[in-house]
C-alpha cells in the first residue's frame, strides 16, 4: 500500500513538472512571436503600418519584404486656405489676362469638362477632356491620394508631399501691385510646415510640391513691383524643398515634368488604341505650328516661324489669337498635329509650351530652336539622344537667323522620318497622366515618372547626410548653364 502510494505521488509529481513545462514552453512563444502582423490593415490596396514601434518593413501575406520599402509617400494635411479653399472660389481664379475663371475645368478630378462628338480625331471618347495646362497641381493631387504607396505614418515615408496648389494660388495676385498681398500665402505655408513635426526630420529636403505654373512665377528675385511674380520659392524653408512644375527654373531644386494634356486613359488598352491610330494617320502636311504671335517682344522666334509657316503651301498654321480658330478646343488642335509629319515649338512667353506635349501624343515630331524647351527641361521623359525623336535647328541671334525650315525639313530622309515618329509614338505613355480612378497596370505615366524621379533625388539627399556631407550644398544653387547644351 505504501509502495502503491509512493507510486501515485511520484507520477502526480510528474505531470506537475510536465504541467510547467508546457506553461513555460507556451509563455515563450507567446512572448517571442512577432504580433506585428496584427498591426497591419488594408486601406484603398495599399498595406498600411499603422504602430510605429514595429518593424518598419512591413513583410506581406507571403513573408516577403515589402515593394513599397523606399518608396512610400506621406501627404501632408495642410489647412484648406492652401488648397480646396481655392477650388471651392474657383471663379476667383482666372486663366491669365482674358478673365475668365477656371471653375468649368474643375470637373472630373481636375481634368475639365468630357469631349463630346469628335469627328473621329479621337479614340475612345471617354478618356478625352477639356483639360486646362494650370490644373496640373490638382491633377497630380489626385493621382497621390490613389498612390499604390501611400502611408499615414510620416516616419516610415521616403518622401513628404505637400498638395498646396502654388500655381492657382499665384494666378489670384500674379497682376497685384502690392508685394505683400503677393507672398502672403507661401510666407504662411512655409512657416506653417516649419512648425511641424515632419519638417524637423530633414528640414524639408524630405518635401515636394508641384506647380500647374512655370516656376518663375514664383520666383520673384527683387521686392521691386515692376517684377514678376512671387518670392515663394526664395523663402528660406521653400529652399529647402523640391518643385515639380511644368517648366522648371535654373535652380536646382525645381524639376520640370510633362504639361497635361486631354487624354487621361483609365487602361492601359486605351493606349495602345491611340498609338495605333497615330501610327496609321495620314499626314497631308509636312509641317504645322499652332500659337499666337509676339508682336510685343522683338526677341521672340514666332514672328518668324509663323511668317515661313504662311508663306509655305506644306504648312498649316492655327493663329490662336484668333477666336474662330478656337485653340481651347482639343479637336480642333489635335486634328492640325495628327495631319502634320513635324510640330515647330519655338519658345513663347517662356521657354516651353504645352504644344510640345500634344504634338507628340499625336505623332507629330517637335522641332525645337532651344535647347530649354525641352532637352534641358523633361528630362525623366525624353531620350538623351534628342535626335532619335525631335529636330533641332539652333537660334542664336533672331534677327540675324534666316534659316528656310522648310528645306531643312525636306531635306530629312523618309526612314530618319519613320524611326523619329516611331520613338515619338513609344514615348506617349511617359507624356501622359492617367485617370486616378482606374490607373494603368502595366505603363508607367508621366505621374509615376515624376514620383520615381522625387524618391531617387530625396534618396541622394540622404546618401550624403549619411556619408557626412552637407545637403545643403548644391541643393538650392543656382545652375546658369542649366539650360544650355554643357548644362545637359
Amino acid at each position: 500500500m505504501e509502495k502503491q502510494t509512493m507510486i501515485a505521488r511520484s507520477c502526480h509529481d510528474h505531470q506537475l513538472w510536465f504541467a510547467i513545462l508546457i506553461s513555460f514552453l507556451l509563455c515563450s512563444i507567446l512572448l517571442c512571436f512577432d504580433y506585428s502582423a496584427s498591426f497591419y490593415g488594408p486601406k484603398d490596396g495599399v498595406t498600411f503600418l499603422l504602430n510605429k514601434q514595429v518593424n518598419p518593413f512591413v513583410i506581406k501575406n507571403n513573408g516577403t519584404k515589402d515593394s513599397c520599402s523606399g518608396r512610400y509617400v506621406f501627404i501632408q494635411e495642410i489647412p484648406s486656405r492652401f488648397n480646396y479653399y481655392l477650388l471651392e472660389n474657383c471663379q476667383s481664379l482666372t486663366r491669365g489676362t482674358d478673365k475668365h475663371n477656371m471653375c468649368p475645368y474643375m470637373k472630373n478630378l481636375g481634368f475639365g469638362p468630357e469631349i463630346g462628338d469628335s469627328q473621329g480625331v479621337l479614340t475612345n471618347k471617354s478618356s478625352w477632356y477639356a483639360t486646362n495646362q494650370f490644373l496640373l497641381e490638382v491633377i497630380f493631387h489626385n493621382r497621390v491620394k490613389n498612390y499604390e504607396c501611400l502611408t499615414n505614418d510620416s516616419s516610415l515615408a521616403s518622401a513628404i508631399f505637400v498638395p498646396f496648389y502654388a500655381g492657382l494660388d499665384v494666378s489670384r495676385v500674379l497682376w497685384v501691385s502690392n508685394l505683400t498681398v503677393r507672398d502672403s500665402s507661401g510666407r504662411d505655408l512655409v512657416q506653417w510646415l516649419a512648425n511641424r513635426p515632419e519638417w524637423k526630420k530633414m528640414w524639408g529636403r524630405d518635401h515636394f510640391l508641384v506647380s500647374g505654373r512655370i516656376s518663375w512665377d514664383l520666383r520673384r528675385q527683387y521686392d521691386s513691383e515692376s517684377y514678376w511674380g512671387s518670392k515663394f520659392r526664395f523663402l528660406p524653408e521653400s529652399l529647402n524643398m523640391s518643385m515639380l512644375a511644368i517648366e522648371a527654373s535654373s535652380w536646382n531644386n525645381d524639376y520640370a515634368i510633362p504639361y497635361p494634356t486631354s487624354f487621361h486613359p483609365s487602361k492601359d488598352s486605351e493606349v495602345f488604341q491611340w498609338q495605333s491610330k497615330i501610327r496609321h494617320q495620314k499626314r497631308p502636311y509636312l509641317f504645322a505650328f499652332t500659337g499666337a504671335p509676339r508682336p510685343e517682344n522683338e526677341k521672340s522666334l514666332r514672328g518668324n516661324v509663323i511668317e515661313q509657316c504662311r508663306a509655305s503651301s506644306a504648312c498649316k498654321f492655327i493663329d490662336c489669337s484668333n477666336v474662330g480658330e478656337n485653340c481651347d478646343n482639343p479637336i480642333n488642335v489635335m486634328k492640325v498635329f495628327e495631319s502634320s509629319v513635324f510640330c515647330l515649338q519655338p519658345p513663347g512667353d517662356s521657354y516651353t509650351r504645352r504644344s510640345i506635349f500634344d504634338s507628340m501624343l499625336a505623332g507629330c515630331i517637335p522641332v525645337f530652336f532651344h535647347p530649354g524647351t525641352a532637352y534641358s527641361q523633361y528630362q525623366w521623359y525624353l531620350p538623351k539622344n534628342r535626335t532619335k525623336y525631335s529636330v533641332y535647328i539652333p537660334v542664336k541671334d533672331v534677327k540675324e537667323w534666316n534659316v528656310n525650315v522648310e528645306k531643312v525639313l525636306v531635306g530629312i530622309p523618309k526612314d530618319e522620318v519613320f524611326a523619329m515618329r516611331e520613338e515619338v509614338i513609344k514615348l506617349i505613355p511617359k507624356l501622359i497622366y492617367a485617370d486616378p480612378r482606374s490607373p494603368l497596370e502595366k505603363l508607367e505615366d508621366a505621374f509615376d515618372l515624376a514620383v520615381k524621379g522625387i524618391l531617387e533625388r530625396i534618396e541622394k539627399v540622404r546618401e550624403a547626410i549619411r556619408n557626412g556631407r552637407d545637403p545643403s550644398i548644391g541643393f538650392a544653387d543656382e545652375d546658369n548653364y542649366k539650360f544650355t547644351f554643357s548644362g545637359n
